[in-house]
C-alpha cells in the first residue's frame, strides 16, 4: 500500500503595493499620512486597530506603500481605502487609482485638457 500524502492547509500570503511616486514627487501627497490612515482604517475580523502580525504596512521611501497580509485580504479593499483618503484630502479630482499589475495599484493624474485651449487650437488650424 502506498504511503498517503498529507497536505497542509496553505496560508494565504498577499503582498500588495500602492505606487504613490508621481504625486509624492510633486509634493501634493503625504505618504506618511497615508500610511497612518491605512494603519487606522484597515479592519481585521471586523475591527479596526486589530492588525497584530496578520497585516503589516510598510513604506518604501516616498515611492510606495506595501501591505502584506497573512490572511485573506482583498486588493479591492485597498483601492476603496485609497479613494477614501484621496477624497478626505481633496485630491480625488486630480488623482485616480489604477491597477497596473495583479498586485499593484498606481496613483495617476487625470488627463485634464483646457477646453478653451482646444477651441483656440481648432480656430488656428482653419
Amino acid at each position: 500500500m502506498p504511503a498517503q500524502k498529507t497536505t497542509k492547509a496553505k496560508r494565504p500570503s498577499n503582498r500588495y503595493v500602492i505606487d504613490v511616486s508621481a504625486p509624492a514627487d510633486d509634493k501634493i501627497f503625504d505618504v506618511a499620512a497615508f500610511e497612518k490612515f491605512l494603519h487606522d482604517r484597515i479592519k481585521v475580523a471586523g475591527r479596526t486597530n486589530n492588525l497584530t502580525e496578520q497585516v503589516t504596512i510598510s513604506r518604501d521611501g516616498n515611492k510606495a506603500i506595501i501591505v502584506e497580509a497573512k490572511i485573506d485580504f482583498s486588493k479591492r479593499y485597498l483601492k476603496y481605502l485609497t479613494k477614501k483618503f484621496l477624497k478626505k484630502h481633496n485630491l480625488r479630482d486630480w488623482l485616480r487609482v489604477v491597477a497596473t499589475t495583479k498586485d499593484t495599484y498606481k496613483l495617476k493624474y487625470f488627463n485634464v485638457s483646457n477646453p478653451e485651449e482646444d477651441a483656440s487650437d481648432d480656430e488656428e488650424e482653419d
